[in-house]
């Protein structure tokens, strides 16, 4: 599944850091331009970039399902693909992203400790990295989703805004009741899908209230529910993660919205 990603891309410049990058399975199928331009927006920050080939599930939605040994078997594989000799593990989807975070206590070995004290979000990640490539502007109303798996499971919040800031012409707006789940919740809206839509309903209520231009998203599960339930309503607006958005700041990529 990680065939059209390239295994190795160069940094962009000195090289500040050695990445490898979970590529994810939703991400993957639905949302592939997310690690297109997380890959393009790491290089010209001068990383290192590596994909290995053989990466699977990495058993998030196996354990939601309660699944706990399947979830391992995953997590075990997906720790075997990875390589060791790497400054950071990073990952673009927040589902994703709290789980890998937790193998060390799911599996509660040494080897599943060190690798889960690699890993980080896209956004934490970035936020914490002096930039160096130039933002261009983008004039853009741009609502700010918080994925609960982010703000709630990883404590990431101010790390997204943070970076869509720093683009010039970005206005960047809070959702009303911007805590509150959307009703993906891994697999919550497959397993009860009445309170999730009407969650979700809410959701696109509150999101359509900002008057935005653009929805920022940090995961894939959130990014289908919420365009999900704006269809519902006969409504549309488009969604790119924080790092697509950056990707067309800094490299002046095609507007994935704008497709």
């Amino acid at each position: 599944m990680t065939a059209s990603l390239p295994e190795r891309t160069p940094a962009r410049g000195e090289r500040r850091l050695k990445v490898a990058l979970v590529a994810g399975c939703v991400q993957r199928v639905f949302f592939p331009s997310v690690n297109e331009a997380t890959i393009r927006v790491l290089a010209a920050e001068g990383c290192e970039v590596l994909i290995p080939r053989g990466q699977g599930c990495c058993g998030a939605l196996s354990m939601h399902a309660g699944r706990d040994e399947e979830s391992k078997r995953f997590a075990g594989k997906l720790m075997g693909a990875l390589p060791e000799d790497v400054d950071t593990i990073l990952i673009n989807a927040a589902g994703c992203g709290s789980h890998l975070k937790d193998y060390g206590r799911l599996l509660g070995t040494a080897e599943a400790r060190a690798f889960s004290a690699k890993v980080r979000d896209v956004n934490e990640f970035l936020a914490a990295l002096p930039p160096r490539a130039e933002r261009k502007p983008l004039p853009l109303k741009i609502a700010m989703h918080d994925a609960c798996h982010l703000q709630h499971a990883q404590r990431i919040v101010s790390e997204p805004r943070a970076l869509l800031r720093g683009i010039p012409g970005v206005t960047l707006l809070e959702v009303p009741e911007g805590t509150q789940c959307c009703g993906s919740a891994g697999i919550y809206n497959l397993v009860q899908p009445d309170s999730a839509d009407q969650i979700g309903a809410r959701k696109a209520d509150n999101v359509l209230s900002t008057g935005a231009d653009l929805l920022a998203s940090a995961n894939p599960g959130c990014t289908l529910q919420i365009q999900a339930k704006l269809r519902e309503k006969g409504r549309t607006l488009p969604a790119a993660h924080p790092i697509e958005i950056l990707d067309v700041s800094i490299n002046g990529t095609e507007a994935p919205w704008s497709r």
